[in-house]
């Protein structure tokens, strides 16, 4: 029962990475287009850059008044939040499930 629970887990991360992967796209390219410091901030290849999944995951576009940019990043947040929660947890329940 464990091990099924781990699964659900990681499927779970497997769902937030597929809406990590449609947002964050769309966000950079917003980004690029109408937030030049912010550009300059992440750098190039920003896409899975530790700096810019850091600065996402600690909302760091909320300090800029564009709603279209907290519209794309904050789904964003919560799917880098959900993958990785889904693999801290099915991580934490394969341990358990292989301790003696």
């Amino acid at each position: 029962m464990i091990l099924f629970f781990a699964l659900l887990f990681v499927a779970l991360a497997i769902a937030g990475a597929t809406a990590f992967v449609i947002f964050w796209p769309l966000t950079l390219v917003h980004i690029r287009d109408r937030h030049p410091a912010i550009k300059a901030q992440l750098g190039e290849g920003a896409f899975l850059r530790p700096a810019a999944l850091w600065w996402l995951l600690r909302g760091g576009y909320r300090a800029f008044p564009d709603r279209s940019l907290s519209g794309l990043a904050t789904p964003a947040r919560i799917a880098l939040s959900v993958i990785l929660l889904g693999l801290a947890l099915a991580g934490i329940l394969w341990l358990w499930s292989v301790a003696p």
